[in-house]
């Protein structure tokens, strides 16, 4: 006889610690949903520099995989080199160069005043080779 009140005590304890601990995880699963901002997504290209909106950067390759980038001399614009590989993306005549990687393409800055034609070349990482990916052409 005092076994069974004993087993039905510790069964109503048992119960309610079970009903308390439930409703406890509600109301902290409320309030972690209540306090949670949506989360970050990545982009494939960086956000754009102050001054230079995405839409009016020059891209390399272009569009229908053009090679040829052209920058109206005096004219301030953004190159965005897109490369299938990370590694270092230079335009060697004009002494710059500037990481890329197949989701975060090379970006650099251009302000030029006198006309010409650049190469742009691609060394990936862990190699010496550089290839030519394309001309900037300054007109």
């Amino acid at each position: 006889m005092h076994l069974r009140r004993a087993l039905l005590l510790f069964a109503i304890v048992l119960g309610l610690a079970a009903l308390a601990s439930s409703l406890s995880r509600q109301a902290d699963r409320q309030a972690d949903e209540a306090d949670v901002t949506p989360p970050v997504t990545e982009t494939a290209e960086p956000a754009p520099a102050p001054g230079a909106a995405v839409e009016d950067a020059l891209r390399l390759p272009g569009p229908g995989g053009k090679r040829r980038a052209v920058l109206d001399a005096g004219q301030a614009r953004t190159l965005l080199v897109s490369v299938t590989a990370p590694g270092e993306v230079d335009i060697p005549d004009l002494g710059l160069s500037a990481p890329g990687t197949p989701l975060t393409p090379a970006r650099f800055e251009l302000l030029r005043d006198e006309p010409g034609s650049f190469a742009v070349t691609f060394t990936p990482a862990g190699t010496n080779e550089s290839r030519t990916l394309g001309r900037l052409e300054v007109r």
